[in-house]
């Protein structure tokens, strides 16, 4: 509320004072033929005061806007009300020592507010490229999941526009069950008091054809001075091609996990004093790798995959009178014991590498060697690279 209503209805109250004394003493017909008189005086009375006090505050107003656009050379009018007065020489000491404290520098002052201005404008400037070249976009939410801000990259993934999102529920973006998770989510951040980012994978409703688009956001939760909630501020990118690499590496990781059972079980079968001279790992047009060699610590191969002559000419046979530091192509016999004990310590690596065909070429390969700590032995799972 500005003042000067302020100072008038403060007025026109007081002047019920009057008038409710009149209507005890005289009764209320004499008021009513003074209650216009009464009204008017005080409300004339009301407004020069709220003028008298308000214009003195709206100049200093006015000056204060000047001198922060850097004209440090305004005239601050006095005033006859003793507090304002106070203000406006407190404000003309802070002005004298600025004046000061540039002269000493050697800077001019337009300068000062210059640069401030145009640093501003810088940072604005490459905030805005920084939105534009980020593959996604930025936005935040108050404590209540309104959209407060909202960067222009939504529209590539989503086909809203910011307009459309900023100042509504973003709840109402997503469907109904990722809504609710949402909701649970932003639930738990508020509780828990941490500042840290937070991956949320939810879907999103595309604006067009209605179809869900999966998302993949970096939320950090906000909380003001005292610790409450004030809402999130977030990254978000279509993340549907990560969506489809993790299913297609879990699809791998369980074929891998089935050849693993299968070596076992020929391990066993070993164990048990069966010769290892029956197929122990078939090979399948679904497999992601051409062959497969088992070897032990001192790297003489125990077992391959049946079709090994295909790859590289070797039979079944001749591979199990050879060492793996006969396959490999460029590495002695001492260089392939030292990165099995490195592997012995990681427990798995995948390398590229060249290997030995009978003929004397070579092929290059990638290799996926696995050490199996049960049987102290190592599996390399072999793929022909493609030059």
């Amino acid at each position: 509320m500005r003042l000067r209503w302020l100072l008038t209805i403060m007025c026109l109250l007081i002047s019920l004072i009057p008038i409710a004394l009149i209507i005890g003493l005289q009764g209320l017909e004499i008021v009513t033929l003074f209650l216009v008189l009464i009204l008017f005086i005080t409300l004339s009375v009301a407004l020069a005061i709220s003028y008298f006090i308000s214009m003195p505050l709206v100049k200093l107003t006015e000056n204060i806007d000047e001198i922060s656009k850097g004209n440090l050379d305004v005239e601050l009018e006095k005033s006859e009300i003793y507090e304002i007065n106070n203000l406006t020489n407190s404000l003309d000491r802070v002005m004298a020592s600025l004046k000061l404290a540039i002269n000493k520098v050697g800077v001019r002052k337009e300068e000062i507010f210059q640069d401030a201005v145009k640093a501003k404008e810088e940072a604005e400037e490459k905030y805005e490229i920084l939105l534009k070249k980020i593959d996604g976009w930025i936005w935040e939410i108050d404590d209540k999941g309104i959209c407060t801000k909202c960067s222009a990259k939504v529209t590539g993934t989503l086909g809203y526009s910011p307009k459309q999102i900023i100042g509504k529920e973003i709840f109402k973006f997503l469907p109904p069950e990722d809504a609710t998770k949402f909701k649970d989510i932003i639930y738990v951040l508020s509780q828990q008091k941490s500042e840290n980012a937070n991956k949320l994978d939810l879907h999103w409703m595309h604006q067009d054809t209605s179809h869900p688009v999966w998302v993949r956001s970096f939320c950090i939760p906000v909380f003001n001075s005292v610790g409450t909630f004030q809402g999130l501020r977030c990254f978000s990118r279509d993340a549907t091609e990560y969506q489809v690499a993790e299913t297609k590496i879990d699809e791998l990781e369980k074929k891998l996990s089935d050849a693993y059972k299968q070596l076992h079980e020929v391990l066993h079968s070993q164990s048990k004093g069966n010769p290892i001279m029956e197929p122990a790992i078939t090979t399948t047009t679904d497999q992601e790798f051409d062959y497969m060699i088992l070897f032990d610590e001192d790297a003489r191969i125990i077992d391959c995959t049946n079709d090994i002559q295909k790859r590289l000419g070797f039979t079944k046979e001749e591979m199990l009178t050879l060492t793996f530091a006969d396959v490999v192509y460029l590495e002695s016999y001492k260089d392939i014991k030292a990165s099995l004990d490195e592997i012995k310590k990681q427990g798995s690596t995948q390398i590229k590498s060249i290997h030995k065909k009978k003929d004397g070429s070579s092929v290059f390969v990638s290799e996926h060697i696995t050490y199996l700590k049960d049987r102290n032995m190592f599996i390399c799972m072999v793929k022909q690279d493609t030059i």
